[in-house]
């Protein structure tokens, strides 16, 4: 832990989680460390806590923490050099009529009913699809940190929103959910090349794209942009044949 480390982080504590069922390798147990209170953690605490392999779902901070596995690697993507290939180039002039607006973190009944759809379709019987009012905006708009969303509509309608942290050095990609009858389109693609377009308007370094897990289908995708940093063994290191 560096200096800066302690000084935003010097009141909070940290607490290993009870082992549960991993969500992503299965017959797996996982668990977290997680950094409490959360009323606490700034955004200047929580872009330290990042550089640690930490990350936010709602008001919980927390890293994997678990006994016999080290499956989970933090990813960013160095937008300096950062450069898409010839179908995420594609991608993009595909969806270039969406209009994008920044917001601030506030409940809109299209974005809550395009969550839902999203849920339903892409994460049935995971648990999330039968989430109502009050747990959505416990995830998606309870936040300590500087946070706002990204709303992508085309033609009024509402395609694809996206949570997005902004820190010291980056912004954290946090959630994304979008319309799920329009696969085609590549939509989460584009939501990530997007982000490293702003992350250069901003003047940031990093896109953080949360964990990358090598054997799981729904996260190994993160390595087909490149190139690509990981958290291995402590130190921030280019993931080279992953």
């Amino acid at each position: 832990m560096n200096d800066t480390f302690r000084k935003h982080t010097v009141q909070l504590q940290f607490y290993a989680t009870a082992p549960y069922p991993c969500s992503y390798l299965e017959a797996q147990e996982a668990r977290s460390q997680v950094a409490v209170p959360s009323e606490l953690i700034s955004s200047g605490a929580y872009s330290q806590l990042v550089l640690q392999g930490f990350r936010r779902s709602g008001a919980f901070v927390y890293r994997p923490w678990c006994d016999h596995c080290q499956a989970c690697v933090a990813v960013r993507l160095p937008v300096a050099v950062f450069e898409p290939n010839r179908t995420q180039r594609r991608t993009l002039k595909r969806n270039e009529s969406l209009k994008i607006r920044i917001m601030e973190l506030e409940y809109r009944d299209e974005h809550f009913e395009l969550y839902q759809r999203y849920q339903q379709s892409r994460h049935s019987g995971g648990g999330m699809d039968q989430d109502g009012r009050e747990q959505y905006e416990g995830f998606i708009l309870k936040s300590q940190v500087a946070s706002f969303l990204a709303e992508f509509s085309e033609n009024g309608i509402v395609r694809m929103v996206s949570l997005i942290d902004q820190l010291d050095d980056g912004i954290s990609s946090v959630y994304t959910f979008f319309d799920p009858d329009f696969a085609a389109r590549s939509f989460g693609v584009f939501n990530v090349l997007w982000q490293v377009g702003l992350a250069k308007q901003l003047g940031l370094q990093y896109v953080y794209l949360g964990y990358w897990i090598k054997n799981c289908r729904k996260m190994e995708y993160k390595t087909q942009y490149q190139p690509i940093e990981g958290l291995l063994n402590g130190k921030w290191q280019m993931l080279k044949g992953m």
